[in-house]
């Protein structure tokens, strides 16, 4: 297996009860928005010159929803949902409309999210129906005495709290269609595509996530996805599972995973990131790396992260050939990348 590394660092000057955060936040923080949009087969060249604008385009826009939040003293939950909600609306990202289907040939999607001032967290797995799966994660949060709801149950649940709902046919496209072909018809999707583009399409992983950092110091991250191609079973993977593909504390950092489920479970990779840095001091991108390019790809895992911390210095990582990052900080604009060596 080709592993390919890559990361990034720039250095920027279920409990509802509230913890003093007062020794841990500091003053008039850098408000700081990073996203990912998916690691997985991102090569220079795979992609046309229309999927590199329209990737640039849905991205930005994304961020600047987001980073306005921001910008205009609200919360960093808020702005994390903005930017999600975007994503997931578009069908260039695994997540929503758009997102990868099952062995069944339909839709089921995770969401989850976190607040680091007080370690709130919600989830949601294996739901069909809700529009922005993000915004039921944040329900679960904010309205619920649990962490995680699944299938049938949170759907309902969002339906009786009055989400967005859809048909099932509303997050199937054409373009997963032809994937799902694919992947049920061989064993190794790469035998079977005919051009780059088609490996590109086919084997990318297209989870989209958000950590923002706001001006009171309080930093949020969440995931969402459809999963896994050509699931069965009910499988679920790391996105939904807070510590695994989703992670904030006000005295670390927050994380947002992207990549092969099973091994960021296995290492439950986001509260790993955050608790190298909280007992071996460990900058936000040394242990990003830790986590990433020693621990992840040792026990054969692909995929990748973003992260940053409570001072607004912000890493991401991934182990192979790219991944769809970006980040806005105060007083710049709006950078998205895609390649390895971007």
């Amino acid at each position: 297996m080709l592993i390919f590394f890559h990361s990034c660092q720039q250095i920027n000057s279920n409990n509802n009860e509230k913890k003093d955060s007062s020794d841990i936040k500091p003053e008039n923080s850098p408000i700081t928005l990073i996203i990912h949009g998916g690691a997985g087969l991102i090569k220079r060249g795979y992609l046309t010159t229309e999927q590199e604008n329209a990737y640039q385009i849905k991205m930005k826009e994304a961020m600047n929803a987001g980073f306005k939040v921001l910008k205009d003293g609200g919360e960093s939950i808020d702005a994390v949902i903005e930017t999600i909600k975007i994503m997931e609306d578009s069908p260039l990202f695994n997540a929503a409309k758009g997102a990868v289907l099952t062995h069944a040939g339909d839709v089921s999607m995770d969401a989850s999210i976190m607040e680091g001032q007080t370690l709130n967290a919600g989830a949601i797995s294996g739901v069909r129906h809700i529009k922005n799966p993000i915004t039921a994660a944040r329900l679960v949060m904010d309205s619920s005495d649990n962490v995680i709801l699944s299938g049938a149950g949170a759907d309902e649940y969002a339906s009786l709290h009055g989400l967005q709902m859809e048909d099932n046919s509303y997050f199937i496209t054409p373009k997963r269609l032809r994937q799902l072909k694919k992947k049920m018809g061989t064993d190794s999707i790469l035998l079977e595509a005919s051009n780059d583009n088609q490996l590109f399409e086919s084997e990318k992983m297209g989870t989209v996530g958000c950590v923002a950092l706001d001006q009171h110091g309080n930093i949020s991250a969440g995931t969402s996805t459809g999963g896994m191609a050509n699931k069965k079973y009910g499988r679920i993977g790391d996105s939904p599972i807070i510590g695994a593909g989703t992670f904030a504390d006000n005295a670390t950092c927050g994380v947002s995973c992207t990549g092969h489920g099973e091994f960021f479970i296995r290492l439950s990779i986001a509260r790993n990131l955050a608790d190298l840095m909280a007992y071996k001091k460990l900058s936000v991108a040394e242990a990003a790396h830790d986590v990433i390019q020693i621990q992840l790809t040792n026990l054969g895992g692909t995929g990748g992260l973003v992260a940053l911390d409570k001072n607004g210095n912000y890493t991401w990582e991934f182990n192979t050939p790219g991944m769809f990052r970006g980040v806005i900080s105060e007083g710049k604009e709006a950078v998205v990348e895609f390649y390895e060596k971007d």
